[in-house]
């Protein structure tokens, strides 16, 4: 009963904000899911073959389901959903059903805007809901990727650090390796560079992996034409786990960059993109910017948060500008959206 009554709060304060609702699918198709939104839903699914032998999967995230129906033209750009998220874990003791309600403003025109429409909604349900103090963290994976690009190396590095970055521990050995200028075998090499002039002769078109023939060619392209040696890998190593410690209040967080940026001899402007994380001092509410947060769901693009109330994540969300391309779109749409978890309130 107190949960019913507490969903109907929630409900009634996304209404008031002018979210609509939307029921995302429960059953989806697997091998669509794992294709085109990344392979960490792989290892996280709960999969079983229809009547028909396709492998179909219950939503392990509400996020991407929600994503499917608006591209099938089912719902409104603004929603709101309540249901149920169904994943596996390998925490011991972790559950395996989530209760959500969430939001999503898909086609967002604003992005400023519309980041901190949805963080402050989500904020303020928080502190209505919960009768202790509330906290907020974020980050913001855009700022990582800037970084990447404003330094001096090979693409095929620049591309592989950008790509394995929601993968902690191999992206950890990721940087010993271009520490230590241990780049690919000649044996990938080689492999790479025949298989790029195989698919050069398929049909351009052709969809692989979520990805036409043609797309997967310009990266093999920027790839086999990198030079296999470097030698400024150990400095280019030191920035960036040094900008990847980076701690603060979101007071701080302008001469914390400031200091990194001179202190490395970066130029000035390379994080100016900080206008939504800016904005947050809005909230009225003390905010902790971690450079590191927000890297285990491989979608996000933009701002990421977490409200968290006596060490129990309440709710979490951020900006995810290329997942709807990814599962069909013609181009990138932006969007953001948050969830609550019913579990821990």
């Amino acid at each position: 009963m107190k949960s019913k009554k507490l969903s109907e709060k929630i409900i009634k304060t996304f209404k008031s904000n002018g979210f609509i609702l939307s029921e995302p699918d429960v059953l989806l198709d697997s091998e669509y899911i794992i294709q085109r939104s990344g392979e960490k839903f792989k290892s996280s699914m709960f999969t079983f073959e229809n009547e028909d032998g396709k492998t179909m999967c219950l939503r392990p995230d509400l996020t991407v389901a929600s994503c499917i129906k608006y591209l099938q033209k089912k719902s409104s750009s603004k929603i709101y959903y309540s249901g149920k998220a169904f994943r596996r874990s390998n925490k011991k003791g972790s559950e395996f059903v989530y209760d959500q309600l969430g939001i999503e403003i898909f086609g967002s025109k604003n992005q400023v805007q519309d980041d901190f429409k949805v963080i402050n909604t989500i904020l303020n349900l928080a502190k209505k809901i919960k009768n202790t103090k509330i906290q907020i963290k974020v980050g913001d994976i855009s700022l990582f990727k800037s970084l990447i690009n404003s330094l001096d190396m090979p693409e095929r590095w620049r591309l592989r650090l950008i790509r394995h970055f929601w993968k902690p521990k191999y992206f950890d050995e990721l940087l010993k390796r271009l520490e230590k200028n241990s780049d690919i075998d000649l044996v990938s090499f080689d492999t790479d560079k025949k298989r790029f002039f195989e698919m050069k002769k398929m049909d351009q078109t052709k969809i692989v992996a979520g990805r036409s023939i043609s797309e997967i060619l310009k990266r093999f392209d920027k790839k086999i034409k990198d030079p296999r040696s470097f030698n400024e890998g150990k400095q280019i190593v030191k920035i960036i786990r040094s900008f990847l410690k980076i701690n603060c209040k979101l007071s701080q967080l302008d001469k914390k960059l400031s200091y990194f940026s001179k202190k490395y001899n970066l130029k000035k402007n390379i994080f100016k993109d900080l206008k939504s994380i800016k904005n947050l001092k809005k909230l009225n509410q003390e905010v902790k910017f971690i450079s590191d947060f927000g890297r285990d769901l491989e979608y996000y693009t933009g701002i990421v948060f977490e409200v968290f109330a006596n060490k129990k994540e309440i709710a979490r969300g951020g900006r995810y500008d290329d997942l709807l391309k990814s599962l069909g779109a013609k181009k990138n749409i932006q969007a953001v959206g948050a969830a609550i978890n019913l579990n821990n309130l």
